[in-house]
């Protein structure tokens, strides 16, 4: 989640990163790249730096290039939608149940058990031991083929506290605290680009958030707060790409 050097988790704020996080925040995911040059030079950055790095992403297939507009890849339009998801989750009603998924899949290749791993962080599901997941049954969402190819799914009620089941399978202290320390950065952060940098740990951030029912949560749990803090933040940088876009000869 974090490490010794940046405890929030901040990464450095290249060309790469801006392209990257413009695009993310953009519906649908592609723009022309004078309107991505002229974002970057909110932020200091060259027109030639970010020329170089839209080549260098389209060459690693970060961005595809049709008929003069940027657009992200189908890798990282689907990590659109799962950062759009942890932003306005689709809940529903909980009832006490859990879903629990079992892998029945024998003699998996190694890239087979990571695509799993992977769809279940997205399902938000937790590894109770090897070959087993389980939640709350309280989120509304497809799953993809690599996890229906692999596992059986089951709805389930656990004997013990579900809260304290919960607490076993995430730790929600941790999450807690570091929502938290975002939040309060974001208020004493002075500049744009500070601000951009934590609104991307940000998003991050929430796509680790279990998304529990309420009543399996800490008491003042901050999960909507950050949504809140992270939304301002996005009608804030808006206005201004806006603006600069007006100031630079318009859109």
């Amino acid at each position: 989640m974090t490490n010794e050097d940046d405890p929030l988790g901040l990464r450095p704020l290249t060309a790469r990163s801006v392209i990257l996080s413009t695009l993310l925040g953009t519906h649908p995911p592609r723009l022309r790249a004078g309107r991505l040059v002229r974002v970057g030079a909110l932020f200091g950055i060259s027109e030639g730096t970010v020329r170089v790095a839209l080549s260098r992403m389209v060459a690693a297939g970060d961005l595809g290039q049709p008929d003069g507009f940027y657009e992200l890849s189908e890798r990282l339009r689907l990590r659109q939608a799962r950062q759009d998801e942890s932003r306005s989750p689709s809940t529903r009603a909980w009832d006490g149940a859990w879903e629990v998924a079992i892998v029945t899949a024998e003699r998996r290749p190694a890239a087979e058990r990571a695509a799993l791993r992977e769809a279940m962080a997205a399902l938000r599901l937790a590894e109770i031991r090897e070959g087993v997941w389980m939640r709350p049954d309280n989120l509304s969402r497809d799953r993809p083929a690599v996890v229906a190819g692999q596992c059986a799914f089951l709805r389930a009620v656990p004997e013990e506290d579900p809260a304290r089941l919960a607490g076993s399978l995430w730790d929600l202290p941790a999450w807690a605290r570091h929502a938290r320390a975002l939040q309060s950065a974001f208020d004493a952060a002075a500049t744009i680009s500070g601000r951009f940098a934590l609104a991307a740990a940000a998003l991050r951030h929430l796509l680790a958030d279990p998304l529990l029912p309420a009543g399996l949560l800490p008491g003042d749990w901050p999960g909507d707060g950050l949504r809140h803090r992270y939304d301002l933040f996005e009608a804030e940088f808006g206005a201004l790409v806006r603006d600069h876009l007006r100031a630079t000869d318009g859109p």
